[in-house]
């Protein structure tokens, strides 16, 4: 639930996708925020710790030579998400890679586009693929970036390879992510 949490998920929406009561979701954020040591729902969203369940939580990491590397993934916020997922995948022929709730991925010769039911947002997020997203996380906050919350699993494929993403913004406010691919 605590990656939920680091994910913007309210505890409503928490339950739906878990298949408990609010209540039970509130019980388990309140122990996760009690072992943490943390009294806000915001102390989650900002914790760069990683589950010890993860296959990241194995790997090593540094804090040097940390290099941005080339866009990983482009969304799109579309209206109706079956409607564009069949259109961008019968009528553009793109590889559909998996869905996920109101996403659909498609490869777009190796850049993933995401799409995602709701309002049309204004900007396009860029998404910076990363060799090791903790190292990068640190040396990007040292630099003075602000991040909205720090790395989170957003899921985990069926082979077992977890997808890590971290959030932040430019100098003009426009959103921009940190994301990396952690095979086991």
């Amino acid at each position: 639930m605590v990656e939920a949490v680091r994910h913007g998920l309210s505890n409503p929406q928490i339950a739906r996708r878990q298949g408990v009561s609010v209540e039970a979701v509130k019980y388990h954020v309140a122990n996760a925020l009690g072992k943490l040591g943390f009294s806000r729902r915001s102390g989650l969203r900002l914790w760069a710790g990683v589950r010890r369940d993860s296959v990241l939580f194995g790997k090593e990491w540094q804090m040097d030579a940390v290099e941005v590397g080339p866009i990983g993934q482009i969304a799109r916020t579309v209206t109706d998400i079956g409607a564009s997922r069949a259109w961008y995948e019968e009528v553009l022929g793109l590889k559909h890679l998996y869905s996920f709730g109101t996403m659909a991925f498609f490869d777009c010769g190796g850049i993933r586009l995401m799409l995602s039911e709701g309002q049309a947002a204004a900007e396009s997020i860029l998404y910076f693929r990363v060799e090791d997203v903790r190292s990068t996380h640190a040396t990007l906050a040292a630099r003075g970036v602000t991040f909205v919350a720090a790395p989170h699993i957003v899921h985990r494929h069926a082979d077992g390879t977890e997808e890590w993403m971290a959030f932040f913004h430019d100098p003009e406010a426009r959103p921009l992510a940190i994301m990396a691919q952690v095979k086991g």
